[in-house]
């Protein structure tokens, strides 16, 4: 059998492998028992378990972290029902590709034999290219196994997702990752590591087991005579960097966390998100603006302080630059997350944004227009208006609303931090207008 490419495709799963292919490789599970980490998929009560049961796939997109094991769950796949196996990649392929791949199918399933398409990193396809899948899934002409790391809501198209099913796999834990360990080593015998260092490195991986197998087999290599503690595996190994995608999923997720954990005002978490946002490398002027949102939208008036707090931050990090500036954004972010919470102003004008859409182009009442001249004095413009100074309590209680309008109520402090003193005063204005239309 070829690939798309006229070259020999990948040998089955149960094929053994090179002596002499990376660890990785020669460490492929053979059967989907095989598979770690993924267990809620690939057990019996899992949506693949079942599936392989009935001996009858549906089209499916396999979400998750690299290194998690979609590819090898693909081939595995195709090998546990009976289909024939063809795989393409969206770095490496496009249009002709993809219509030599559904021509090859279309033939074999005249043959009476049907394919399985793997398609990996299927979110780097444009929405023309997927749209051109449709129609050979619609009729049963490949099952469609596509992989990504993105979310497939934003990357792929509405069409494609209505026919297959989103299956997420999950980040490695460390119990699978130790796992994969103890079968490398019984491939290649101990690794070189006390067991201090050995949980270093379970840890360095973040989750990637391919990762984790090729830091061990840089380890087997090495040649090592004397077991390394952390600090020299630290030395020895570069650690894995973190995956975040500053345009993508991860980007959207880690601010999410960050935004939550200020609204629901735990400094830890909101630090640690901060954190983990600034060493993948995010832009500190991005993370500034969302602190002075966060102030506005989640805190407002509850503290008044908390705005000037993230406007300073912001103005100290672009005199400062990266990385003392970071301190400031760290002062705002704790600032934040400890001060009194209040989503008023927030909902203040989302409501007067809806009403003011709604009303279109009232006119103001006559009493508080200005009438800078004869004529407008004479119908009538700034008639009746009371100069709130010039009353005993600096408050006029005049009407500002349009002409057959009802006053609306659209700020409604709560009885947190400074808006508690700010609902007095309403309160105490509500009382004199009351006593005055009276």
């Amino acid at each position: 059998m070829t690939d798309l490419f006229g070259q020999d495709a990948p040998p089955p799963p149960a094929a053994t492998p090179d002596a002499d292919a990376p660890l990785a490789d020669r460490m492929r599970p053979t059967s989907l028992s095989e598979v770690v980490g993924q267990e809620h998929l690939t057990g019996p009560e899992g949506a693949i378990g079942r599936m392989v049961a009935a001996g009858r796939l549906s089209s499916m997109i396999l979400w998750g972290p690299p290194g998690t094991g979609k590819t090898s769950i693909a081939r595995l796949l195709a090998d546990a029902v009976g289909m024939r196996y063809a795989a393409i990649s969206a770095v490496f392929s496009g249009v002709a590709d993809l219509k030599q791949a559904f021509a090859e199918a279309e033939k074999m399933a005249k043959a009476g034999r049907k394919t399985l398409l793997f398609v990996d990193e299927i979110h780097r396809f444009n929405r023309a290219q997927q749209d051109g899948f449709l129609p050979y899934v619609e009729r049963g002409v490949v099952t469609l196994v596509g992989a990504t790391t993105e979310n497939p809501s934003f990357a792929l198209n509405a069409a494609l997702l209505s026919r297959a099913q989103v299956l997420v796999l999950n980040r490695l834990d460390e119990d699978a990752l130790a796992a994969l360990l103890e079968k490398a080593e019984g491939l290649e015998g101990p690794l070189p590591l006390t067991p201090e260092a050995r949980s270093a490195l379970i840890a360095q991986a973040d989750g990637d087991g391919r990762f984790l197998l090729g830091q061990a087999e840089t380890l087997y290599a090495a040649g090592l005579t004397e077991p390394l503690d952390p600090g020299a595996l630290g030395n020895f190994l570069q650690r894995r960097v973190a995956v975040y995608d500053k345009d993508r999923d991860g980007h959207y997720n880690l601010i999410s966390a960050l935004h939550k954990a200020v609204r629901g005002s735990d400094p830890q978490a909101a630090l640690y998100w901060l954190a983990r946002m600034l060493t993948a490398g995010e832009e500190p002027l991005f993370l500034a603006r969302r602190l002075v949102r966060m102030a506005v939208e989640d805190i407002g008036m509850a503290d008044p302080h908390a705005l000037p707090q993230s406007m300073a931050a912001m103005e100290a990090y672009r005199f400062l630059g990266s990385p003392e500036g970071e301190l400031a954004l760290v002062q705002a972010c704790l600032y934040l997350a400890t001060a009194p919470k209040s989503n008023a102003v927030y909902m203040a004008q989302k409501a007067a944004w809806k009403v003011a859409k709604a009303t279109g182009s009232l006119a103001p009442p006559a009493n508080i227009l200005n009438a800078p001249t004869k004529l407008m004095k004479d119908i009538g413009y700034g008639e009746g208006y009371t100069h709130d100074h010039s009353t005993a309590e600096g408050f006029s209680g005049d009407n500002y609303w349009p002409e057959g309008m009802t006053a609306e109520e659209f700020y409604s402090p709560v009885e947190r931090g400074f808006e508690r003193e700010v609902r007095k005063r309403l309160e105490y204005w509500d009382k004199l207008r009351g006593e005055r239309q009276a």
